[in-house]
């Protein structure tokens, strides 16, 4: 803990009682409940419904409402289900995503996704399916090739 003597104009008396100076709360500390520490291994379900920073590695299945994160050199070899979720790290498993899902360029996915909004930066590296629900509310086209048959369907944004 710091101290901090009293402001005054006076002289420090040694008998004048110093006040803790308290830091102030980080702007991102978005009330995380859970923190899996870079050391830490956790195997088999794990649940909350709270804020998760994973630094270490989980094995199993993760599941919360809420905010997800997964720091560079963590890893997570399960399915995931959050709110939304932010990865630099590592996950090896199927991610299904209610809002956003933001891939960093140090991301590393093996599985397939399901995420309302995905945000992929340049290096990110992922092997699988992606699906965003609420695009089947859009118009689906047929992608015609120049010989007139259909190869395949692909979403129409009005």
């Amino acid at each position: 803990m710091i101290f901090q003597q009293k402001s005054s104009s006076k002289q420090f008396n040694e008998t004048e009682i110093l006040e803790p100076v308290r830091p102030a709360p980080a702007a991102s500390e978005d009330n995380v409940e859970t923190i899996v520490g870079p050391s830490v291994n956790v195997e088999g379900d794990f649940a909350s419904e709270g804020n998760i920073i994973v630094k270490g590695s989980v094995a199993g299945s993760v599941h919360t409402s809420k905010h997800l994160v997964v720091e560079v050199g963590a890893r997570i070899m399960a399915n995931v289900r959050a709110g939304s979720a932010q990865i630099a790290g590592e996950v090896r498993g199927n991610m299904k995503i209610k809002e956003s899902l933001e891939l960093q360029s140090t991301a590393r996915i093996m599985g397939d996704l399901e995420a309302k909004t995905l945000v992929v930066e340049a290096g990110a590296l992922l092997l699988g399916k992606v699906s965003m629900p609420g695009l089947e509310e859009n118009k689906v086209k047929a992608v015609r090739s120049s010989f007139g048959k259909k190869t395949e369907e692909a979403p129409v944004t009005v």
